[in-house]
């Protein structure tokens, strides 16, 4: 029978496998805006908004699964519930802040709240093998978010800041109506990327990790234009 008490070697594991790839993608990030660099403090608020997101919005995505199962519904809920608890934690965190002061700053501060919510979710998905005595799986469950789940956030996450950052120096009416836009795409691309991993069981996942990674190439371009933003 596996082992299945929570023990300080375990929870040091989990902690490491999970949040030290999300410090090391945030450090890929923020190397687009190495010009302007975000306050550290900033940095580290969009950080942990992104990791109270995770508890905020596990009891909805508990009720959606226990009212629909396992469903398209419920897929796109969660992608709802997630995307939007992200974006709240952002917009609590930094975006009303004096710091947001350049249009890339919307998507550093977006990106690095994602990767605050991919980092306690990760512990969450490496813990449980762990507390069930399989190391193994613990291990692989983590390699595969590092270069999945965390990417898909990434993205989604990078998409909507692009679209707060185009009309950073428009007007408030265009700021909502892109915003919207920016939100209501990355809920569509969290729920595609669900449905590939569930509905197949697994078996295209190297397929849809390799568009994770080509969407990721296209984030780059988005930084590149979004550098390019001047005020008219």
């Amino acid at each position: 029978m596996a082992d299945v008490n929570l023990t300080v070697p375990t929870l040091f594991y989990a902690l490491v496998g999970g949040i030290l790839p999300a410090l090391f993608w945030l450090w890929f990030w923020i190397q687009e805006d190495k010009l302007h660099p975000e306050p550290r403090g900033k940095i580290l608020l969009a950080f942990l908004g992104g990791m109270i997101a995770v508890v905020l919005v596990y009891p909805f995505e508990k009720w959606a699964y226990a009212s629909w199962g396992m469903t398209t519904t419920t897929l796109i809920l969660w992608a709802i519930i997630e995307e939007s608890a992200k974006f709240l934690m952002v917009t609590i965190t930094v975006l009303r802040s004096k710091a947001f002061d350049e249009p890339i700053d919307a998507m550093e501060y977006l990106i690095t709240c994602a990767l605050g919510f991919a980092a306690l979710e990760n512990v969450l998905f490496i813990l449980n093998p762990l507390l069930e005595g399989h190391a193994f799986q613990g291990l692989i469950t983590g390699n595969m978010r590092f270069i999945g789940a965390s990417l898909l956030h990434v993205v989604s996450s990078a998409v909507l800041g692009y679209c707060i950052a185009r009309e950073f120096y428009r007007s408030k009416a265009w700021k909502i109506v892109w915003g919207t836009i920016g939100l209501a795409v990355a809920i569509a691309l969290h729920t595609v990327f669900n449905m590939f991993i569930i509905y197949d069981n697994g078996s295209k996942i190297f397929i849809v990790f390799s568009v994770v990674w080509i969407a990721s190439l296209g984030v780059l371009l988005l930084f590149e234009k979004t550098k390019k933003l001047k005020a008219e």
